[in-house]
């Protein structure tokens, strides 16, 4: 007969070797447990001074940012567009030039980097093109390519005509300028405003013997105007902000140029 002291003792004794017999098995799951934490933490171990640890959310842009970058990318040398005009039926397309037959070329659009190239290419297979009608012209996105076009324009001996409802502003109107005879409806509209560079300086935040002008008065003279007149319609487009715009009728601007 077994005494209940004994019998005590033997259950304690297996449920001892109980624990013991999973115990291995235990201390895995706890080492399986551990490693998973430190997976899943390793990042925090580099992070005290925060060099290393890149936030992904706040590196990609969310629609507001977005809307942000959209604002300072149309932060170019053109005024706002109107809606824009019907070219009619083409028989080619360059760009934003359509021709419509031998001798007559109709431009609506922007002048981008790759227009001088474009106008390049429509005279190659077109070079009897004499008349240049400006539909709606906001302006330019490459200042440089602009005064490229603009030179090209004229040595071409284009006639550059502004026609009932058109409509040109910003670095169109240096392109206007470019013809050798200058026609304008009596509702044309030109719209004229400062430049502004990449960093967002304006023509009036540059001191006055600055280089900067000197370019566009060259360009104002070469295209007719005499030095008194060169200046002040260089004052007179610099006069309104960038992000503003003015409009002259076909009269104000004959006060600078020939019109036929």
């Amino acid at each position: 007969m077994v005494s209940p002291s004994a019998f005590l003792r033997t259950l304690i004794i297996a449920a001892f070797a109980a624990v013991l017999a999973f115990a291995p098995a235990h201390a895995q799951q706890v080492v399986t447990i551990t490693t998973t934490t430190v997976t899943w933490t390793y990042d925090d171990a580099g992070d005290d001074d925060g060099s290393e640890y890149i936030d992904e959310d706040a590196a990609l842009l969310g629609d507001e940012a977005l809307a942000e970058d959209a604002d300072f990318a149309s932060t170019r040398r053109y005024a706002p567009a109107a809606t824009l005009a019907t070219l009619g039926h083409a028989k080619a397309r360059y760009g934003p030039f359509s021709v419509i037959d031998g001798t007559t070329v109709r431009m609506a659009g922007d002048v981008t980097s790759a227009t001088p190239r474009q106008f390049a290419a429509m005279l190659a297979a077109h070079p009897g093109l004499k008349r240049l009608e400006m539909i709606d012209c906001p302006g330019s996105l490459d200042e440089e390519a602009n005064l490229i076009l603009a030179r090209a324009i004229r040595r071409q001996g284009m006639e550059t005509v502004v026609p009932a409802g058109g409509s040109i502003r910003s670095g169109a109107v240096e392109l206007w300028l470019a013809g050798v005879t200058r026609r304008a409806a009596p509702d044309a509209e030109f719209g004229v405003h400062s430049w502004a560079d990449e960093y967002g300086r304006e023509a009036n935040d540059y001191p006055a013997n600055d280089p900067v002008h000197a370019e566009y008065l060259g360009y104002y003279r070469e295209m007719g105007m005499d030095n008194a007149k060169a200046r002040a319609f260089y004052a007179l487009t610099n006069s309104t902000p960038f992000d503003d715009v003015r409009y002259l009728t076909r009269g104000d601007m004959a006060r600078f140029v020939t019109l036929d």
